[in-house]
């Protein structure tokens, strides 16, 4: 047995005595609310959704809303006079009424969320546009300035985005008078279409734009000059206002959303605002220890290296990172050394090399002497292992 209706009034949240504006404002709100686009998935809000929007249909209506009054849901029930067939309301006649209860085509979200919607004279703001700046890294640490160039939809010059020919003006539409709406009537129903004629704008051009063909806008190629800031990185959008999409009818431009993406380097590498590198030593600085010199992305800088630095050892070099962004402190370069074996010896270093190693002792390779130590203790199980079989 199918549930029974709620009053249409509570549906909405309104007294019986609520005004027009009252009623409309109260279904907006809701509508707003349990949106499918807002609710992806959820069928309980799809199911209030419509059943907010029904109810939005009936009381918005001066006749059916005086017969629900009189009669309630029994007015609207298969059999009942002129209402007959009204027993619920699909989803797709729920988006149209939620479309047009916020004035003609277009989505609400189009208004919360920046889209493109078209008001009553047609006129609508350019689509929002994206384009993807591959940069290198230099410029990404350091800022720099850019040209690029982008198809794009922009407003007609020869009838400045109107889509009317020069010397030409709209005229009001004939079929609908200009109310950019067709009203018909059935018994006690109003039925209400768009104008097809001038597609809901109440006017319609007689004599179209050549260049546009009364689109009001073309395609063409723009150049724009973009500066890129220091210290963007993968990710980063640059926001250029009005530099989107052309509007339709003269509407105002989109915006054009630059997205970067920085080419990784060969030596150095970022995270935030640090810097990491990995930079090779010879054997006996980092035997010895000493004083070397390190790239960083503002030129050298002497590094000193203990005695004893085993390869892997990171060592940080204070403020040598990015430029702090919104006065923090800059970033640190961080130094991750490796031992570098020397090559292409000569007959004098192999023969140093070797009276070097002759009077080193197992002492000076503490980790060496370790290894061996967990070896010979892995054999020795090994072998009582082997004795127990």
């Amino acid at each position: 047995m199918p549930a029974a209706k709620r009053d249409y009034y509570e549906v909405l949240g309104v007294a019986r005595e609520a005004t027009d504006v009252e009623i409309k404002k109260a279904y907006r709100r809701l509508a707003v609310e349990f949106h499918p686009d807002k609710n992806p998935g959820n069928v309980e809000a799809e199911e209030r959704f419509k059943e907010i929007t029904e109810a939005y249909e009936i009381l918005r209506d001066g006749q059916k809303r005086q017969m629900y009054d009189q009669y309630g849901h029994q007015a609207f029930r298969p059999g009942a006079g002129g209402f007959g067939g009204f027993g619920g309301i699909d989803l797709e006649e729920a988006l149209r009424t939620f479309m047009g209860a916020f004035g003609g085509g277009g989505s609400i979200f189009d208004d919360f969320f920046g889209g493109g919607r078209r008001n009553a004279d047609g006129v609508s703001r350019g689509a929002d546009l994206r384009f993807d700046l591959e940069i290198e890294f230099e410029e990404a640490v350091f800022g720099s300035k850019r040209e690029i160039a982008l198809p794009i939809m922009a407003d007609c010059e020869a009838c400045n985005g109107t889509g009317a020919a020069p010397g030409s003006k709209k005229e009001t539409c004939r079929r609908c008078n200009g109310q950019r709406m067709l009203i018909s009537s059935n018994g006690f129903f109003q039925v209400r279409q768009t104008c097809p004629n001038c597609a809901g704008t109440g006017t319609v051009i007689t004599t179209p734009c050549r260049e546009c063909r009364g689109e009001g806008r073309v395609k063409t190629r723009r150049k724009l000059s973009l500066k890129i800031p220091a210290g963007v990185e993968t990710g980063s959008r640059l926001r250029l206002a009005g530099k989107g999409e052309g509007g339709g009818r003269g509407g105002p431009a989109g915006d054009l959303y630059v997205v970067m993406h920085v080419k990784p380097h060969p030596f150095f590498q970022r995270r935030d605002e640090d810097i990491y590198v990995d930079m090779p030593i010879p054997l006996h600085v980092a035997a010895l220890g000493g004083e070397i010199e390190v790239p960083t992305i503002h030129g050298f800088a002497k590094m000193k290296v203990p005695s004893g630095t085993e390869s892997g050892t990171v060592i940080r070099l204070r403020g040598k990172g990015l430029k702090g962004i919104h006065g923090l402190r800059n970033g640190d370069q961080h130094v991750r050394v490796t031992i570098e074996v020397a090559e292409h010896l000569n007959r004098k270093q192999k023969k140093l090399l070797r009276e070097f190693g002759d009077v080193c002792e197992e002492s000076n390779y503490p980790r060496h002497k370790q290894i061996h130590k967990m070896a010979d203790e892995f054999y020795e199980h090994k072998k009582a292992i082997e004795q127990m079989e």
